[in-house]
Parts: C-alpha cells; structure tokens; sequence
C-alpha cells in the first residue's frame, strides 16, 4: 500500500473516531472536526442514534471507498489535497467536506446524499394509507385477496359458459338467492327451465339429476360474486374506522363496489339474450348474445385490473413527487421512459386480444377450423367476407370464420410484440427496475403458453379443462402486464413496501 492510501485509511479513522460528537456541536476539531460535523448534520434527521442503520451503512461505505481510492505511487498527500482545494466541495447537507483528496471527497459526498435519500424516503407517508407499516401489509393482503377472488370468478365465469350451465336458471335477484333443497323445490326449478329455448332445442332429454349439475354451477358462479362483496365490505369498515384508508384510496375502494354491483346487472342482462329464441335465426341452438358477453368480460377486466393496480400501488408505493426520475441517472431514466413506451401499446394489443377472445366464446367459434395454421387448407377461409354483404362491419362479430382468424392474427401479433419488446430491452435491462424486469420476463412466458394453449384447445375442440386453462392464462398475462406498466410508472421504481 502507498503512503497516500495509508495516510488516506488513517484520516477516515480518524474521522470515524471523532464524528461521535454531540449534535449541534461548534467546537472545532480541526479538519477531522469538520467532517464529524457533516455527518452529525446530514444524520440528524434520523433520530438520537445517527450511526446506526441506513444512515451508518451509507457511510461506512464512504469510508470504504475511501480506502479502495487508487493514488499513484510517488504522488503525496499533499499534491493530492492541493489538486482539489481551488473549489469547495459540498454534499447535500451543506457541509463543506474536507479537501483532502478528490477520491475521499467523492466517495464521501456520495455516501451522505445516499444516507440523506433514504432518511427521506423513510420519512414519507404512504400515498394512499395511513396507519404505519401495519396497516400497509394488512390493506396490501386484503386487496392481493380480493384480486385472487376476481380471478377465481372469471375463470368460474369460463367453465359455467364451458360446461353449458350459464341458462340454467331462468331468473335472477340481486340479494343472497336461496338454492333448491327438496325435491319439490327441484321440480319448480325445472319446470322454468323445461320452458327455456335451450332445453326445448338442445336438451330434451335432460333429467333432473343432470339439471342439477347445470344449476348449481350457474348458482355457484353468482353467490361466488355475492361473496366477493361480503368480503371486501366488512374489513373496509373496520380499515375506515381505524383511519387507514385515505380518501384517495377510499375513492377507488367506493367506485369498486359501484362497478361489482354493475357487473352483476350486465351478467342476467347477458343471461337475458340466451333465454329467448334468436328471431333471425331459429333453428340454431340458443346461446347469449356475443355482444353482451364480450360486455360482461370487458367489465370483469376493467374491475380486475382497478384492483391489481390499486393493490400494487399499495405494496409498491411511488415515494415523494414529482416526476418520480429523481435520484436515477439520465440513462437510467431514458431506459425507463423508452421502455415504458413500448409496453403501452402492447398492453392495448393484449387487451384487444383478449375481447377478441370473447367473441370466439360468444360465437361459439373455437369449435369450427379445429386446424392450425390453416384454416380449411387456406390461410384466410374463404368464409371471411361470407356475411359482409349482408351484415357489413357485423360480419366481423357475427362470423365464425371471421372472428375465429382475427382472433388467431392478433394472437401471433401479440406474440411477435411481446418477443420484440423483450429482444429490444435486452441491453438496457440492467437499468431497469429489478420488478419490471420480472414483468417483462413473465410476460414473454406467459404470451408464449398462451399462444400454445389456444392452439392445444381448436386442435381438441374445445375441452372444458383446457379452455378454461386458456381463460385463466390469459387473465396471468394480463396481469404481468399491469405489473409491468406499474413497474415503470412515473416514481414507480422509488420505493416498495416489504409484504
């Protein structure tokens, strides 16, 4: 080691040894004083025990950088300290540091701004609870809760339409709907049923044994909804009584509730249109409108994606403000905001993809072109523009052929984006945050599976446990998507909360 280093570990020594001093003190102790001073000043705000914790970590690690700083051999100490005595030096404390060596004097200011940062960061209130670390972690599992309650009701939603029990029942109340127990109750029900179009069409000779199974998947799927609501009504009054939730998150929580209720009302609505006989045409078997089913799913989407961004936002609070870019590098920032603006679209294009699917359900298209790439041995079925004479810009909703190939091309454009995005990150992934990097990943995993799950359903026509493994995947990817976008918010990447 050269007398320059050695000198240099002796000084952050020194300084160690002499920064114990009482807060506020004047008495000077030379240079060794000043910097004890500085410290004293920039870990204040932390509390009686300014060496302990992430305030000491920081500058320990000033003072290892100290000690790591390369001076040439033959330069003195002197030289060094003279080198960078023309213009003070100062850290964000606004406490000049001692102009002993630039290497110190760097290595110094940047352990001070990174202690004051996390004082700060640690110092600032959750933007949407209050209540301390407690009430983070338990509003944080309450909402993770509730949005594993959404997707358990959307992929129940998938196997009712699945296993043909969505008209099961004729009726429909907004409150806690009492299930037929004897078998008087058993023979009412089914004789409302025997009066549907479907069981006049389709299911003649269905018994009241196989009518149960139908009804009690329907039931189930409705009472699951009316459970969602029971257990996101009850913990929110005690969080509201304890002054947890703040009035922005209130807001979101009431407006929860508001699109719940409205998505029960669309659902019997889409129930509705399956339990009369489609007048243009009659002879085919009775099914809901695939309007108003790609309604009732648009709708659980927008509700499950409210709450993951909520519930994210809540485990993963942006802390301070402004534009969130503060105490990033200009390259970092860049990365951030270009890759942001990649995954936008993308979100849109999944999303699209997705309704899209709906249609597929609606129309019941999955079961026709049970071939993949081509469709009847033609890329594009000559089937595509069958209706548009007649129906114009419906053929597009109302048309096997048509529906089930945009489906299949907005399913490969989907999976040609999602590669793309993730082979143009590559080189700046390391700038990225750690969660926004697990996102993207899962995102190109998840699209990849999805893409082999649709494919694995046409080519099987449709069974009921792979089409609702396709349902439940692409609610995944919908939902490394969200944590994507969220992850590379404006000040997203400034701080988490531990869950």
């Amino acid at each position: 080691m050269t007398a320059a280093r050695v000198t240099l570990v002796a000084f952050a020594k020194h300084a160690s040894r002499q920064s114990f001093v009482p807060f506020g003190s004047s008495v000077a102790y030379g240079k060794a004083s000043t910097f004890a001073t500085c410290t004293s000043r920039v870990c204040a705000k932390s509390g009686p025990a300014p060496f302990t914790g992430q305030g000491f970590s920081s500058v320990s690690a000033a003072l290892a950088a100290a000690r790591r700083a390369t001076v040439p051999h033959g330069t003195s100490f002197a030289a060094s300290a003279a080198a960078s005595a023309a213009v003070p030096k100062r850290v964000s404390a606004g406490a000049v540091v001692p102009q002993y060596s630039s290497a110190f004097a760097t290595a110094a200011r940047a352990g001070f701004s990174a202690a004051a940062g996390k004082v700060t960061n640690a110092a600032a209130p959750h933007p949407l609870v209050a209540g301390g670390v407690f009430a983070e972690k338990a509003v944080g599992w309450w909402l993770i809760g509730g949005c594993a309650w959404v997707f358990s009701m959307v992929v129940l939603g998938g196997v009712t339409r699945l296993t043909r029990s969505g008209l099961a029942m004729t009726d429909w109340k907004f409150q806690w709907e009492t299930p037929p127990l004897s078998d008087g109750d058993w023979d009412i029900e089914f004789r409302k049923y025997k009066e549907s179009p479907e069981f006049k069409m389709t299911n003649k000779n269905m018994t009241v044994d196989e009518y149960k199974f139908i009804y009690w998947m329907e039931w189930s799927h409705r009472m699951w909804g009316r459970g969602l609501g029971v257990y996101f009504a009850l913990p929110l009054v005690a969080f509201v009584l304890k002054g947890w939730i703040t009035g922005k998150l209130g807001l979101r929580l009431v407006s929860f509730f508001g699109l719940g209720a409205a998505q029960g009302a669309i659902g019997w609505w889409m129930v509705k249109s399956g339990l009369v006989t489609d007048a243009s045409n009659p002879l085919n078997a009775p099914r809901v409108s695939p309007y108003r089913l790609a309604t009732h799913l648009l709708g659980a989407f927008v509700i499950y994606t409210a709450m993951l961004w909520t519930t994210f936002s809540v485990v993963f609070p942006s802390v301070g403000g402004g534009n969130g870019q503060k105490g990033l590098t200009e390259v970092s920032a860049a990365a951030i905001k270009n890759t942001r603006r990649k995954a936008l679209p993308l979100s849109v294009l999944l999303a699209v993809t997705a309704l899209s699917g709906a249609y597929v359900a609606g129309m019941d298209a999955g079961r026709a072109y049970n071939t993949f790439p081509l469709m009847d041995g033609r890329l594009v079925p000559k089937e595509y523009w069958a209706e548009y004479e007649k129906k114009g810009w419906r053929n597009f909703f109302e048309n096997t052929a048509a529906v089930q190939f945009d489906h299949r091309a907005l399913a490969v454009s989907t999976l040609l984006g999602t590669s793309l995005m993730w082979l143009t990150t590559r080189q700046v992934a390391p700038l990225l945050p750690k969660r926004a990097n697990f996102a993207l990943n899962a995102t190109l995993g998840l699209v990849y599976a999805q893409v082999g799950l649709g494919v694995a359903t046409l080519l099987y026509h449709v069974p009921v446990s792979l089409g609702a493994a396709h349902q439940a995947n692409a609610l995944l990817v919908f939902t490394a998507a969200v944590g994507l976008i969220h992850a590379l918010r404006r000040g997203g990447h400034r701080g988490a909360s531990s869950m």
